[in-house]
């Protein structure tokens, strides 16, 4: 991993600094989250500008939208927006998970049809894996879809759905055969969202918000044209979009940590800066560590990417140690302002309430992508070699799997 850009690389990042330099909104105090529409509506006209600019979707061939470049640009490009007010990562499970999936199965006609519209955000697009029996376990989903003639009858639900109110598409995972395991019983489909029998329930957060949500299905139908894959290989096809998405969400992933250095140095305790503090000296620390580990980790995933490999099971590790620094970055930034950390209004408390949302939002965080405990498994298995974890229902037929919920 060299950090170090070549001289092609450097003229790049020059052309994108004077680029977002000329049309991006510079970061300050006074920059808040707002409302969930106003962010959407902001999302959506930034990425429209972003892609006729000609930046969008660096790593995508030309022809599909994108920028035809490399992942060590799109490196670059993250880092230089970072330092703007712009919501570059909104719309990051269209772009890194689903987009992959229709590069990967999608015939030629639909990926120069959907993929361009993809990456300027005319559609937006969500993924449906989870499900409400199923837990963290992606395979034990009990959507159905029974092919009639040419075309699938969807029915079950979908949970945690980010994003699902705004959908136009969804790639979505099904149970397409019950008689063999559960996973080779799978297929997987992209369905479009604004159909009648697509019924979108916005899940109330406790900060507020609706960024998840439940999808039922009711006799929704799915042209046999939109299939991802071989029917059965839903699962080698969600692992790709699995495998992608801890890619993508490792760039967009908050950890706290400069949000945090930026507070500490603004507080006092007793008449002291709050950095004088040996405990606070000693969390600055650990933390700064785990800050530049998961930068460090990340950069070399994405330079082996860039030299032609797959993303692979150390995106996991980024995900895990960044999640749980973010919340615990946040119950202790609370803690430091004392009665103030009770503040939630953006115009009264500390750098527009971000650690009073921060602590709410935080295990939603912890879930999505996949829980902590699936994280430390993938770890365990996939990086380090070590043996699989025992699975009463191996080879099982799923519909002989016993199940409470099961129909």
């Amino acid at each position: 991993m060299d950090f170090k850009d070549t001289p092609e690389q450097a003229e790049f990042r020059k052309e994108v600094q004077a680029w977002l330099k000329a049309n991006a909104t510079p970061k300050s105090k006074d920059s808040g989250r707002g409302s969930q529409e106003a962010a959407y509506d902001k999302a959506k006209a930034w990425y429209k500008k972003v892609f006729d600019a000609g930046y969008a979707c660096p790593t995508w061939p030309k022809e599909y939208g994108g920028a035809g470049l490399t992942q060590i640009h799109k490196v670059i490009w993250s880092q230089e927006v970072a330092k703007y007010d712009e919501p570059d990562g909104y719309f990051v499970i269209g772009q890194g998970n689903c987009g992959p999936a229709l590069m990967h199965f999608a015939a030629e006609e639909q990926k120069k049809a959907l993929l361009p519209r993809m990456a300027s955000a005319e559609d937006v697009w969500c993924q449906l894996f989870s499900e409400p029996s199923a837990g963290s376990d992606v395979a034990g989903l009990r959507t159905k879809a029974e092919q009639q003639g040419d075309k699938w009858i969807v029915n079950g639900q979908k949970i945690w759905t980010s994003g699902a109110q705004h959908s136009d598409y969804g790639v979505i995972l099904c149970r397409t055969d019950p008689d063999v395991s559960k996973y080779r019983g799978m297929t997987m489909f992209y369905i479009d969202m604004k159909q009648a029998g697509v019924d979108v329930q916005p899940i109330k957060q406790m900060d507020g918000g609706s960024h998840f949500n439940e999808v039922f299905f009711n006799n929704a139908e799915i042209p046999d044209s939109q299939r991802l894959g071989e029917i059965g290989g839903g699962w080698g096809a969600a692992l790709l979009v699995l495998m992608n998405e801890r890619l993508a969400i490792s760039g967009v992933q908050p950890d706290g940590f400069p949000e945090f250095f930026e507070l500490v140095q603004t507080l006092e305790i007793d008449g002291e800066p709050v950095v004088n503090n040996p405990v606070v000296r000693d969390r600055l620390a650990t933390w700064y560590t785990q800050h530049a580990g998961i930068k460090a980790s990340t950069n070399r995933m994405l330079t082996a990417v860039a030299k032609g490999g797959m993303p692979g099971a150390e995106a996991a590790l980024g995900k895990l140690v960044g999640a749980v620094m973010n919340q615990d970055i946040a119950n202790f930034a609370l803690q430091l302002m004392a009665d103030t950390g009770a503040i939630c209004d953006e115009a009264m408390a500390p750098q527009k309430a971000h650690f009073q949302k921060s602590v709410l939002f935080a295990p939603g965080i912890r879930l999505a992508g996949g829980t902590d405990e699936v994280m430390r498994n993938i770890i365990a298995e996939q990086v380090l070699g070590l043996p699989q974890e025992p699975r009463a229902d191996k080879g099982m037929a799923f519909k002989d799997i016993p199940s409470g919920n099961q129909h």
